[in-house]
């Protein structure tokens, strides 16, 4: 009898070892299953977003050369409108992950700047100067160096730069809906990102 209750325990405890055995590896599968679909899904998202606009700007320049002391100046002066096709890129191949697969999260540890690409024409009208101060090129660098400074600014306050943002967020937000739905954790600056919300004030910080 007590031959028979022991074989009984052994196999018992064998087959408790077996489906152990069976469902650790079962959890392992799954868990390198959801890895690489979280990985396949950021291979998905790391392309090149690109929006477009236009922006013009009228510039007025002028420049005064004192000869003889304040009384006798040379001038010149210039009529400049510029139109600029411009372009917010984000390359979210610059985007770095780490994937933890113990833990169930994934951490974004980098999300490049986005850069500003500007391509102005330049139209100079009613161009003036003085013999004795005529236009060089060190004029027409100060002048694509400050039309250039006021068009990065109206497109930092445009919708154009929101709208490269909105389209960043979208991308992501792909990525937090897959770890959501396999109950894992997406973190971004040491925080917890529940939703799009979440992402897009973590964002803008």
């Amino acid at each position: 009898m007590k031959k028979v209750l022991a074989g009984i325990i052994v196999a018992l405890a064998v087959v408790f070892i077996y489906n152990s055995f069976m469902n650790t590896q079962k959890e392992r599968s799954i868990l390198k299953e959801n890895s690489m679909l979280i990985e396949q899904q950021i291979a998905q998202v790391s392309k090149l977003i690109v929006t477009e606009g236009h922006f013009a700007e009228v510039y007025n320049y002028k420049d005064s050369k004192e000869l003889f002391g304040p009384l006798v100046t040379a001038e010149k002066k210039a009529l400049v409108v510029v139109n600029a096709d411009v372009e917010v890129v984000f390359d979210l191949k610059q985007v770095s992950f780490t994937v933890d697969e113990e833990a169930k999260t994934v951490q974004i540890t980098h999300i490049p700047e986005p850069e500003i690409k500007l391509h102005p024409d330049f139209e100079y009208y009613d161009v003036t100067q003085d013999y004795l101060n005529p236009f060089a090129a060190a004029d027409y660098n100060k002048i694509k160096k400050n039309v250039k400074a006021s068009l990065l600014k109206k497109v930092e306050a445009s919708t154009l730069y929101t709208n490269a943002n909105n389209r960043l967020v979208s991308e992501l937000s792909k990525l937090l809906v897959l770890t959501n739905s396999m109950g894992w954790t997406l973190v971004y600056q040491n925080q917890t990102v529940t939703g799009l919300t979440d992402l897009e004030q973590q964002l803008k910080d």
